[in-house]
This record gives C-alpha cells, structure tokens and sequence, in this order.
C-alpha cells in the first residue's frame, strides 16, 4: 500500500511539529490524519485514500473546526474559538485555493444552460445542476453555498 501524497505530507508536517513542538499543529494534524484513518478501515477491507479523498477529508475536518469554533463564540468563549480558528487555518494550508464567485458562477451558468438543454427546467434541474457544480468545483467546495447559487439561478 502506497500513501497518497498530500497524506505524507500531513505526515511530515506532524513530524516537524512534534519536533518543533508545536501543540496546536499537532493536535490538528493527529486529528486529522486519524480521521484519514478511520475512513480507510471503514469498510471490509484496508484501503488506501487517492488524494482527492484525502483533501475531502481535509474539508470536513476544516468545516468542523469552523463549526466549533463559532459554537465557542456562542457561548463567550473566545479562547477556545481562536484556538478552533488556527487549528482550521493549519488544516487549510494543504487545501487548493477555492473557486472565486466569479468562477462558481460561470460553472454555475455552464450547467443550468446543459440542464435546460436537456429538457430540464427550473427548479426540477436543481438536484442535477448541483450535482454537475460540484463534480467541477472539486471536493473541497461549499455546498451549501453552491447550492444557494444554483437556486438563485434557477429562479
């Protein structure tokens, strides 16, 4: 079995951090390369993550830090928020540069002009047009936010 290379860099930089003492990297890395883990051993059997599966992982791992940290600002508690916030910026580090507006909503307008030269239209292309969006924007999109944007568009 061969790692990935985005998995050995997270492995690296763990290694860096442990050397360099770095609690808060640390931390997110550990978490995050045991989270690659845990999905790898899921099934029946050990398998081994393609990168774009392994950056995936990254963005839900980032998702949730910015989740709790905002659960943290609710319940006045700074620390542990700025804490959450830099643990996401860590992890953020090995994702691509997301998609600008402008180019989510040239996909967006690619794919609502295929849907209705499909024969769907309207709302009934949403599913299909979020669908065909995300295939293109990659795994480390917002989907909530595509989906607002096909919505719009489709209205």
């Amino acid at each position: 079995m061969s790692e990935t290379d985005v998995k050995s860099r997270l492995r690296a930089a763990m290694t860096a951090a442990m050397k360099t003492r770095e609690e808060l990297a640390l931390g997110a890395l550990r978490q995050t390369l045991s989270e690659i883990a845990v999905v790898e051993t899921a099934g029946d059997e050990v398998a081994v993550l393609s990168d774009e599966q392994v950056l995936a992982v990254i963005a839900i791992e980032v998702r949730k830090h910015h989740e709790t940290a905002d659960a943290f600002v609710t319940a006045g508690r700074a620390e542990q928020a700025a804490r959450s916030r830099a643990e996401a910026a860590v992890l953020e580090a090995y994702l691509p540069a997301a998609l600008s507006d402008d180019e989510l909503h040239q996909i967006i307008g690619e794919e609502v002009a295929a849907a209705s030269a499909a024969g769907a239209e309207g709302m009934k292309a949403m599913g299909r047009v979020v669908a065909a969006v995300r295939a293109k924007a990659g795994p480390t999109a917002d989907g909530a936010k595509i989906a607002a944007a096909v919505k719009a568009a489709l209205a």
